[in-house]
């Protein structure tokens, strides 16, 4: 794993489009650090990050647990299997305001990232019902906290057709998140949520 990947605080996540996958890359000062393939249409989500783009060289992964799980839990592994994190989503907080959980690999709970407004996430759900709302281009913001309130970072999406985020952690100084695990909610409130 570069060291710039696991030294940035910033990053830029750039989903490309492709017809049969999802496919993200993310840059780190300006230089691309991992590439994501996400497949369409799979029961249980398993979505590799690689090195480079020919995805020669796996960096680690987000599985899901089940393959139905309504607050689903996807685990932060690296190839060989060992979970460097969690990702939760908490059900019923996410009916209004999407919210997950960033769990350490013990299961603790080491923040939480919710969406910062309101009026936009009710106005996210409200276009879901509208025919081809999922074409309206919505920003979202999401706020990275500690359990007693301390910022750690966000997730902002810019404005545009297509998805593309700054995720900034520059609140994190004592790095208490796995940048793994960072870029792994940046990936999942992208492709795992329903808008």
């Amino acid at each position: 794993m570069s060291p710039e990947f696991v030294a940035a605080d910033r990053y830029f996540v750039d989903q490309l489009i492709r017809p049969v996958a999802n496919l993200y890359r993310i840059s780190a000062n300006g230089a691309p650090v991992a590439f994501v393939r996400q497949k369409r249409f799979a029961l249980k989500e398993d979505i590799r990050f690689f090195a480079d783009d020919a995805e020669r060289d796996e960096l680690f992964r987000l599985k899901a647990r089940q393959v139905l799980d309504v607050g689903g839990r996807y685990d932060v592994a690296t190839p060989d299997g060992q979970i460097v994190g969690t990702l939760e989503k908490v059900f019923g907080r996410s009916l209004l305001r999407s919210t997950w959980r960033i769990l350490d690999p013990t299961g603790a709970v080491l923040a939480v990232a919710e969406e910062r407004s309101m009026p936009l996430a009710i106005l996210r759900r409200v276009i879901d019902f509208v025919p081809y709302g999922d074409l309206v281009p919505i920003l979202f913001h999401f706020t990275i906290r500690t359990e007693d309130g301390r910022a750690l970072g966000e997730l902002t999406r810019r404005f545009g057709f297509r998805d593309r985020y700054d995720l900034d952690l520059t609140g994190d100084a004592d790095r208490e998140i796995d940048r793994r695990v960072a870029i792994a909610l940046a990936i999942a409130l992208d492709a795992l949520q329903s808008r």
